[in-house]
């Protein structure tokens, strides 16, 4: 097993043998083919690895859809900065910029050369495609916002036109550019790139030089970071579970307070006057014994708040949700720009020590 921060996220690479040596046989098939993958024995070495993360305090991805992984093609097109993925995301971060709201969003789409289809009633909603991949292959399959991404699904996407914000916007990053062996007999090619990728490596050094840390310090600053980064992650979606479930107590309450002067009315009446209360307002207390109900559900002890209190409650916990969220959009800044630093000075440092290295060979076979 071994850890990687070469991306902006950390990520473990987990090597085993696919082979029992004493069967024979491989690891999935140890499961009746019939069972589903939850049921696999990759999910349930899966589900054991996330037990044991929690137990000792550490991150648990909650949405693995947004870590889906790519074919080789996928990744050798991305590596060479033509994924079209890549595209379609930055190609929508622009349309999201120029937007006002989730309906001009779509309209303004074919503007820019993204195909969407867009359904409500379904499960997945949302779906985009460049036109140019529709030109090139008129069979080629709609992609899952979800497969972009949790910013390019529906809600965040409204969100994002709402209260946009520049860090949100994918933006393919400056690469240190390859010497090849062509590259290095032409002088004029050699000396534009080295001088290209010396401003890359610069401005990387910038970025780091301006959160204070040294080049040697910057892979254990940039794991920081993202520690940092998912922490806050992990308080960001604990408040608004918390918020979301006060709001949901708040509107029965609510409602209660509307109709509880049915029961109080029902309560004070008998006989024939019951009876035609009952017969007049039937709609009315079939609402109120259901509310009743609900409150109970919520609060089995009797203890029921008043609503004044859960609204200041509510806001007090939205205060703390903005700050949060402030905090979180300067760490997450913070952990993709180290992250990317800590790449391209890599890069670039492997790429000189390649060349130092073939210059002493080509001495050597000189010599």
């Amino acid at each position: 097993m071994t850890c990687h921060i070469d991306k902006e996220h950390i990520h473990l690479h987990t090597v085993f043998n696919n082979t029992n040596c004493i069967d024979g046989r491989t690891f999935e098939t140890h499961e009746n083919r019939r069972t589903t993958k939850q049921d696999r024995s990759f999910q349930k070495l899966m589900n054991i690895t996330d037990e044991v993360c929690k137990r000792h305090h550490l991150y648990v991805i909650e949405r693995p859809e947004m870590g889906k992984g790519k074919s080789h093609w996928e990744w050798d097109m991305s590596r060479q900065g033509l994924s079209w993925k890549a595209k379609l995301k930055f190609t929508i971060d622009q349309v999201i910029k120029v937007s006002e709201n989730f309906e001009d969003f779509l309209a303004k789409c074919a503007d820019f050369g993204v195909l969407v289809e867009y359904n409500p009633d379904h499960k997945i909603d949302l779906k985009f495609m460049l036109a140019e991949q529709r030109e090139r292959n008129p069979r080629a399959k709609f992609t899952r916002s979800r497969t972009l991404g949790w910013y390019y699904e529906t809600e965040q996407i409204k969100g994002r036109i709402a209260q946009y914000m520049g860090g949100m916007i994918y933006v393919p990053r400056i690469k240190v550019r390859q010497i090849t062996p062509k590259a290095e007999e032409n002088k004029f090619v050699r000396d534009a790139i080295d001088r290209g990728n010396m401003k890359v490596a610069s401005i990387a050094k910038n970025i780091i030089t301006a959160y204070g840390v040294e080049p040697n310090q910057v892979r254990g600053a940039a794991m920081a970071a993202f520690i940092e980064r998912a922490h806050l992650v992990g308080e960001l979606n604990d408040l608004n579970a918390q918020i979301k479930d006060l709001q949901e107590k708040l509107k029965v309450l609510k409602k209660y307070r509307k109709v509880k002067h049915i029961g109080e009315e029902l309560k004070a009446l008998s006989g024939r006057e019951e009876k035609k209360y009952r017969k007049e307002h039937g709609g009315d207390i079939a609402e109120y014994h259901e509310t009743c109900k609900q409150v109970l559900e919520l609060y089995p002890s009797g203890n029921i708040p008043k609503v004044e209190n859960l609204e200041k409650h509510i806001a007090s916990l939205q205060k703390k949700l903005s700050k949060k969220n402030t905090e979180y959009n300067q760490a997450d800044k913070k952990s993709r720009k180290l992250s990317e630093a800590t790449r391209t000075i890599e890069e670039y440092l492997r790429q000189e020590q390649s060349r130092d290295q073939q210059k002493k060979r080509k001495r050597n076979d000189l010599e």
